[in-house]
């Protein structure tokens, strides 16, 4: 049981990321790979917060979402805006992930930086397995974000604004739906959403350089698994991917983790192409 929580935890952190990804696809059809490495800078804010000026983490997690949030906005506006090809995007957001890992390898070197987690380090033991405070928060945070984020998309304007630039932009614009605004709107709260989850996800992953990298491609393989646009196919891709790296580590090895994440991957594109619950639809032409 201790490795299924492990799993459960370590599943949460790519689907937190992969949210991100489903929210900015959502508002501009586009990737954006820099959302991991936005994760990492908020990771890092948590450690200057809490780790070195004391700060009380509720604090340091509103800092870090407006710093994150303008670090993304400023994204939006010099790698995504800017580039009239979409198929750019990728090489644009790809571009943004690394100067923000090198920024961070600058300022803060290459060693794991520790996050301390605001309800302490003790293990506890749930049914039958022991588990860390943060990793049942994790699990908790990533099930509320997607509850919470469904129910707004379904029953705020806005959110079926963004359903409907999901589906065609054009007819969105036409309808009155200033989709520039949304857009940019979208990302900025991926950016905060990031930095304020820095505080949640440093004290499991620890604060360090490289863990935009190590995040991207994970959570792109939670998207691909559940299905871009779904959330809650989001949240079922992030414990697959994260029970399969566990379990295979614990009983197969370590090195064969992510030949087992990926061989999950291939399998699941092979019957649903589009993912676990993403639905296919007929169109009248």
């Amino acid at each position: 049981m201790t490795i299924i929580w492990s799993g459960l935890a370590l599943g949460a952190v790519y689907a937190l990321v992969a949210i991100g990804y489903n929210i900015v696809f959502l508002s501009q059809k586009t990737f954006n790979f820099a959302q991991a490495a936005l994760m990492m800078l908020g990771a890092f804010l948590a450690y200057m917060g809490i780790a070195v000026m004391g700060l009380p983490w509720w604090i340091v997690g509103l800092a870090a979402g407006v710093i994150v949030g303008g670090i993304a906005a400023l994204e939006e506006r010099v790698a995504i805006r800017p580039v009239k090809d979409p198929h750019n995007l990728l090489v644009t957001t790809l571009g943004a992930s690394l100067i923000m890992e090198g920024v961070a390898q600058v300022i803060w070197g290459g060693e794991p930086r520790r996050v301390p987690f605001f309800m302490g380090d003790q293990v506890l033991e749930v049914f039958g397995g022991r588990v860390y405070p943060v990793e049942i928060v994790l699990i908790v945070l990533v099930i509320l974000i997607v509850v919470a984020l469904t129910q707004y998309a379904k029953r705020s304007m806005t959110g079926i604004a963004l359903l409907g630039m999901s589906e065609d932009r054009e007819a969105a614009r036409l309808r009155g739906v200033n989709v520039r605004t949304f857009a940019m709107v979208a990302f900025i709260f991926t950016g905060v959403l990031a930095g304020m989850l820095g505080v949640f996800v440093g004290p499991k992953t620890f604060a360090v350089a490289t863990l935009g990298a190590s995040l991207a491609l994970k959570g792109f393989v939670v998207l691909a698994i559940g299905g871009f646009g779904s959330l809650w196919g989001v949240l079922a891709g992030g414990l697959i991917v994260g029970l399969a790296e566990a379990l295979s580590s614990r009983y197969i090895g370590a090195d064969f983790a992510n030949l087992t994440i990926f061989a999950i991957l291939i399998l699941i594109l092979m019957v649903k192409p589009g993912g676990l619950f993403t639905r296919r639809m007929e169109r009248t032409v």
